[in-house]
């Protein structure tokens, strides 16, 4: 039975993906900054919840603490797009929303990888984003800093066996990404952008970052994977 960490894991693709290892018979720990939706996916998968705001130093120690001496699988899942506006002129606003998706979606794997490394066995797998490679903004940005910091963690990990990868999604259904703001037109222009037509599921992301954490994937590492359904083809 492997122990497996997955931040962020109380919604959508954290929640999938802690699913998807505990059916393996694994003792999964996932964290979240809510403590009342952490504590209802926590019983309803039959994990273990621990609050922790993957960006905050202080709360990532007391995570670590609450953990066992070996982690075999860390899945840096905690992040999302915490800027949707438009500050016109506003530059200390502007700085305010960089600084908080670089906090959000780089900052947090940093930080909770760092401090996990020491007891890592096995694999790291950072959700990135289809925005890393053609994404605007802060958002775009802080994915695409988080692609190319994994290829440093991923040659530091390497000479002990730990491999380090991104799984970047494109559209994805059921998740709280949108924060409500998805209209049905641009639902169907992103549905419209894939070669097969249909929308991402969860399940398709945690399948993936499953095989990442697999055997089967041993010899794979310092990689971005897409998840995309062909929205953005890569060579």
């Amino acid at each position: 039975m492997r122990t497996i960490v997955v931040t962020g894991g109380a919604t959508g693709i954290g929640r999938a993906t802690a699913e998807r290892f505990r059916a393996d018979g694994d003792e999964v720990v996932i964290t979240g900054r809510r403590a009342d939706v952490l504590e209802k996916t926590a019983a309803d998968l039959g994990v273990r919840g621990v609050v922790c705001d993957a960006t905050d130093p202080a709360q990532i120690e007391r995570l670590i603490r609450e953990l066992p001496e070996q982690v075999d699988v860390l899945v840096n899942n905690a992040g999302g797009n915490t800027d949707f506006g438009r500050p016109d002129g506003d530059l200390e606003q502007l700085k305010a929303n960089w600084l908080a998706n670089l906090e959000a979606n780089l900052i947090s794997a940093v930080l909770t990888t760092t401090a996990l490394a020491p007891r890592l066995t096995t694999a790291v797998v950072h959700l990135g984003s289809i925005a890393g490679a053609r994404g605007p903004g802060s958002y775009g940005a802080s994915k695409a800093a988080l692609a190319m910091w994994n290829a440093d963690i991923a040659a530091e990990l390497g000479p002990r066996g730990i491999t380090s990868n991104v799984v970047a999604p494109g559209f994805t259904a059921d998740t709280e990404f949108f924060q409500g703001r998805l209209t049905d037109q641009r639902r169907q222009t992103l549905l419209q952008a894939t070669l097969t037509k249909r929308e991402g599921q969860v399940e398709d992301i945690a399948g993936t970052i499953h095989f990442l954490a697999s055997p089967a994937a041993r010899h794979l590492t310092g990689q971005v994977l897409h998840v995309n359904g062909g929205a953005l083809t890569t060579r």
